[in-house]
């Protein structure tokens, strides 16, 4: 027989599971609400977290080493090795305003998830993130080539790519 306790938890989680479909591809708000209390009378706490902001000045090569770091260390083990390898992939490649499109991408949303659900075309991309990029990370995705991808790509294509700029 499931304890109580047990049982609590299993209704919950089918709960928020048929919850969760009514909200795809609404852009969430920029929060953080961790683990919801028990109990219908308790209120929920929401971590704001701050808008974000573009980098207009920021010079392209910048950009896109900061782009490559924030696509290895992501919030989750998936989007980890779906986006570093993307980044090694195209960000060299990628117009300024491709390398806009992509930050906004990877770091406007709060939850990783959604990038992840929307990559894969789990869920509908909301319109707003619906650019070339992401369906460069679409297409991506589909992994056509049927390429091994279980980790994130080592970094010594940096090293070279670096001694190819000082020759």
């Amino acid at each position: 027989m499931l304890s109580s306790f047990v049982a609590k938890r299993l209704l919950t989680g089918v709960c928020q599971a048929a919850w969760r479909p009514s909200i795809i591809g609404m852009v969430s708000s920029r929060g953080y609400r961790g683990d919801a209390p028990d109990g219908p009378q308790v209120d929920l706490i929401e971590i704001p977290l701050p808008p974000w902001v573009e980098r207009a000045d920021e010079p392209i090569d910048t950009k896109r080493r900061r782009l490559l770091y924030e696509s290895r260390k992501r919030g989750m083990l998936e989007n980890c090795i779906l986006l570093s390898i993307f980044a090694k992939r195209y960000l060299n490649k990628m117009t300024y305003s491709q390398l806009q499109q992509y930050d906004r991408l990877i770091n406007e949303p709060s939850n990783d998830w959604d990038i992840y659900y929307w990559a894969t075309e789990t869920y509908p991309t909301p319109e707003v993130y619906q650019v070339e990029v992401m369906e460069m990370l679409k297409e991506f995705t589909k992994n056509k080539n049927h390429e091994q991808r279980l980790d994130a790509p080592s970094l010594d294509y940096l090293d070279e790519e670096y001694q190819l700029d000082r020759s």
